[in-house]
C-alpha cells in the first residue's frame, strides 16, 4: 500500500535547499550581514554624540522667566513641556531626556528666580552641553539686569543608563538588513522560480502552491535570524550594546525581526510580481527601501527632521519596526509595550499581501 504524499516533507526539503542556495549567495550575505556590519563597526568605533540636548521642563515650573525664555532661542537645546513628573523621572532614567529643569520664582526676593536642574548619567556628555548653556546664559542674565542676580542654578545628577551611539545605529542597521533581505531576496528568488519554469515544473508534482511559499519563506527567515542573532551579539560583546534583560531581551528583538521579516516579503512578493524582467527588480524594489533607509531613523532620530518630513517618515513600516527594537534593547519593553508599533506593522502586513495576492504570478 502506498503512502500518501507529504507537502509538509516537502515544504522542509525545500526550505533546506533553498537555505543552502542562499548561504552560497554573495549578494544575500552582503546585504544580510557584511553591510549592515560595516556601519555598525564604523559607528562603534566613532561612538560618538548628538546636535541636540533634550530638556524637560518641570510641571509647575513657572515658564514666563527669563531662563525658560532664553533656552528657548538656543538651537541646540530642545525643550519638552507639558509631561508629568513620574514620566519625566522614567524617561530621565532612560537617558530619554538628558536633563530636567525648574524654575520658580523665588519668594525670598533675592534671586529672583531659582533654577533647579537634575541631569542623567546615561547622557553625560549632553548634560555638559547643558551646564555649559546654562552657565553663560546665567552668566549673561545676571551680568546685564540692574538687579545683583536674576537666577540661582543648583544642580544635581540622577543615576541612568549610558545611552551610547550603538544603542540607537544597531537596531537601525537590523531592521534595514531584515528589509533588504525581505525585499530584494524575496523578489529574485520567485521571479528566477517563475523565469527559469522551476515553478512550472512543480506544478507537474504532487507538491502544493503553499509548500513551494512556505518553502522560500522557512529558508530567507532562517536565514534572516541568524544574520539578527549575529549582528545582535557582536554588537553586544565588541561595542555594549544594551541588552537590559539578556537573553528575554535577544528573544523578543527576533520576534520583532520575524514580524518585520514577514512583512518585507510581502513588498518582495509584489515586485516579483509587477517586474517585467530582471534587471527592472533593483530599481523597483529601491523604490522601496531606499526611501525607508534614509527616512526611517536608520541613522538618525525622526525628531531631527524638517517637520514635513516627519509625517512621510512616521509612515513607514521600518519607521516602527526600528522604533520597536530600540524600546525592547535600551528600555527593557516588553512586547506588549510596543503593541502600537506591532499594530502599524500588522496592518502594512495585511495591506501589503492583500496586493502581493493580486499582482502575484505564479507563471
Amino acid at each position: 500500500m502506498s503512502k500518501s504524499y507529504s507537502n509538509t516533507k516537502a515544504t522542509l526539503a525545500l526550505a533546506k535547499a533553498s537555505f543552502r542556495s542562499i548561504m552560497r549567495s554573495p549578494s544575500a550575505v552582503v546585504f544580510t550581514l557584511a553591510f549592515p556590519l560595516i556601519f555598525i563597526l564604523v559607528f562603534g568605533f566613532l561612538g560618538g554624540g548628538g546636535v541636540h540636548v533634550d530638556v524637560a521642563v518641570a510641571p509647575g515650573s513657572d515658564l514666563q522667566n527669563p531662563v525658560i525664555k532664553a533656552l528657548e532661542n538656543i538651537s541646540v537645546i530642545r525643550l519638552v513641556k507639558d509631561k508629568d513628573a513620574a514620566e519625566i523621572r522614567t524617561a530621565l532614567e532612560k537617558g530619554n531626556y538628558d536633563a530636567v529643569i525648574e524654575v520658580q520664582r523665588n519668594k525670598a526676593g533675592t534671586p529672583a528666580y531659582m533654577a533647579n536642574v537634575t541631569y542623567t548619567s546615561a547622557s553625560l556628555d549632553k548634560g555638559n552641553i547643558l551646564k555649559s548653556v546654562l552657565n553663560n546664559l546665567l552668566f549673561t542674565l545676571n551680568s546685564k539686569d540692574v538687579r545683583p542676580t536674576v537666577a540661582q542654578l543648583n544642580e544635581s545628577t540622577v543615576k541612568g543608563r549610558i545611552y551610547r551611539t550603538i544603542d540607537f545605529i544597531l537596531p537601525g542597521q537590523l531592521g534595514f538588513s531584515l528589509l533588504s533581505t525581505g525585499v530584494f531576496g524575496t523578489a529574485f528568488v520567485f521571479f528566477s522560480l517563475r523565469q527559469n519554469l522551476v515553478i512550472k515544473r512543480f506544478f507537474a508534482t504532487p507538491v502544493s502552491r503553499s509548500s513551494i511559499v512556505f518553502g522560500e519563506g522557512i529558508a530567507r527567515i532562517g536565514f534572516a535570524l541568524l544574520g539578527a542573532i549575529f549582528i545582535i551579539l557582536i554588537g553586544h560583546f565588541f561595542f555594549k550594546f544594551t541588552l537590559i534583560h539578556g537573553v528575554i531581551t535577544v528573544l523578543n528583538m527576533l520576534l520583532l525581526a520575524l514580524i518585520g521579516l514577514i512583512v518585507f516579503m510581502g513588498f518582495g512578493f509584489v515586485v516579483s510580481g509587477v517586474a517585467k524582467s530582471e534587471s527592472t527588480i533593483p530599481p523597483i524594489s529601491n523604490i522601496i527601501t531606499l526611501p525607508q533607509f534614509l527616512l526611517s531613523g536608520t541613522f538618525f532620530s525622526i525628531d531631527a527632521f524638517p517637520s514635513w518630513l516627519q509625517p512621510i517618515s512616521r509612515a513607514l513600516p521600518l519607521t516602527y519596526l526600528n522604533d520597536a527594537m530600540r524600546k525592547v534593547a535600551f528600555e527593557g519593553a516588553g512586547l506588549w509595550d510596543v503593541k502600537h508599533q506591532i499594530l502599524i506593522l500588522v496592518i502594512w502586513g495585511i495591506g501589503i499581501y492583500a496586493v502581493a495576492v493580486k499582482v502575484f504570478k505564479w507563471e
